[in-house]
């Protein structure tokens, strides 16, 4: 694949395809820990990744050819440590502004970094930060989105591919080379300081923003809803008293 299918400034320039891996983040991570430097905006494709990791270790499923799964690097010295979020909302609303003209309405961002078509899951992302001397060094930033996959093993109930909406494949290279335009042009409003306006865009496409809708969490489940994303990334949840909850990773299940 040649590198001028990538429109951008940066990201893309410096393109590798894999053709088995078995995380695109460990390779890329490996890759800027060596002496060498890698230049920003390195993307890693696999064509089959058979380790690739959700948050926190979940697994993550991809059918050899038929996926997005890939990784770039990002190096966000100008984002304090306290702020590493907003890279999670500039790669979210990046992907999320590429699909949506094909998938309409019923996409969103389900909090903190999936990528959602109603109520099941189309892809995910795994930000990896290497914090050195008070400063984030590197960023890697893991994608996976389901595209051309039509059947899911059993064990993910609510997988869903863009094919499995649309009834037809795309070509993954020209969605990589979108995907990677959008997520560049968050992340230099972020470099910009457009910060309030990428916190605001991520809110509005959240999934269940203002809804009531079922959850669970260490004291059982309830009935809430999400009204706001703290500039941290903590999830704030109403309850039925009107009590404003605050959530961190793992810290929520979301029901159907």
């Amino acid at each position: 694949m040649q590198n001028n299918i990538f429109s951008g400034l940066f990201v893309g320039q410096n393109f590798v395809t894999i053709k088995e891996v078995d995380s695109t983040n460990n390779f890329l991570k490996e890759l800027a820990s060596n002496s060498k430097p890698v230049i920003e905006g390195t993307v890693i494709m696999a064509e089959s990744q058979y380790a690739g990791r959700g948050q926190q270790q979940n697994g993550w499923h991809a059918e050899p050819g038929k996926n997005l799964t890939f990784s770039l690097l990002l190096k966000p010295a100008f984002l304090a440590i306290t702020d590493q979020f907003d890279l999670t909302r500039a790669v979210s609303l990046g992907v999320f502004d590429v699909l949506q003209p094909l998938l309409g309405h019923q996409l969103r961002i389900k909090w903190p970094n999936d990528i959602y078509y109603s109520d099941q899951k189309l892809g995910g992302m795994l930000i990896e930060n290497m914090i050195q001397g008070g400063q984030i060094k590197n960023a890697i930033v893991g994608i996976g989105l389901n595209i051309n996959q039509e059947q899911f093993p059993k064990n993910l109930p609510n997988a869903v591919s863009v094919k499995q909406i649309l009834h037809r494949d795309y070509d993954l290279k020209i969605l990589l080379s979108e995907i990677c335009r959008h997520i560049e042009k968050y992340y230099l409003d972020l470099k910009a300081g457009k910060i309030s306006f990428v916190r605001n865009e991520y809110l509005n496409r959240l999934y269940r923003l203002n809804e009531e809708k079922v959850y669970r969490s260490k004291d059982g489940i309830f009935k809430g809803i999400i009204r706001d994303v703290k500039d941290n990334g903590i999830l704030v949840v109403e309850n039925n008293n009107k009590e404003e909850i605050e959530f961190s990773l793992k810290e929520i299940e979301f029901l159907n």
